[in-house]
């Protein structure tokens, strides 16, 4: 007899666990929820320190956006060879292409890593994520100086980590 009220103690105790998470998702504890933070004042308007994302429906990662001519089979054609900022506009043309294929903007970019092969570039890059970003808030981003990179006359290359509700 024991092994059965035990056995009927413990469906009931899952019954309750069930009908609780059941209630919780539905007072809308499990919404997409993007939050931007600075802790330190001179970070304010350049970059969040820290992003935080709840119950993501979908995580975007863009790896290694570049200046890479996309209309050809063939790889490693760079374009705008020798000008850093024209190729940091058109990493970022693409990567805003890349993340409307995917239903996101640059709205739902949380972090951000650029990697650059001369720390002289650091203010264009600096505006031209700026610009890219418009009046969106900046996530949160590192910045890598890089001897070089994969493909001759790159300059620079951005990984992107994206979040969206679904």
């Amino acid at each position: 007899m024991r092994p059965i009220a035990l056995a009927v103690v413990a469906m009931l105790a899952l019954a309750v666990l069930t009908v609780t998470a059941m209630s919780q998702s539905q007072t809308g504890d499990t919404a997409y929820e993007k939050k931007s933070y600075n802790y330190a004042e001179w970070a304010k308007g350049r970059f969040s320190e820290v992003v935080t994302v709840r119950n993501a429906g979908k995580i975007i990662y863009l790896g290694g956006v570049g200046a890479e001519d996309e209309n050809t089979a063939q790889g490693g054609i760079i374009r705008h060879h020798g000008d850093f900022g024209a190729q940091c506009r058109y990493a970022w043309d693409k990567i805003k292409r890349l993340l409307a294929k995917h239903g996101a903007t640059v709205d739902n970019i949380d972090k951000v890593v650029t990697y650059m092969t001369d720390v002289r570039d650091f203010a264009e890059a600096g505006k031209c994520q700026t610009e890219a970003f418009g009046s969106a808030i900046q996530p949160a981003g590192t910045v890598v100086v890089v001897s070089a990179l994969v493909w001759p006359g790159m300059l620079l290359e951005v990984d992107v980590t994206a979040s969206a509700p679904k």
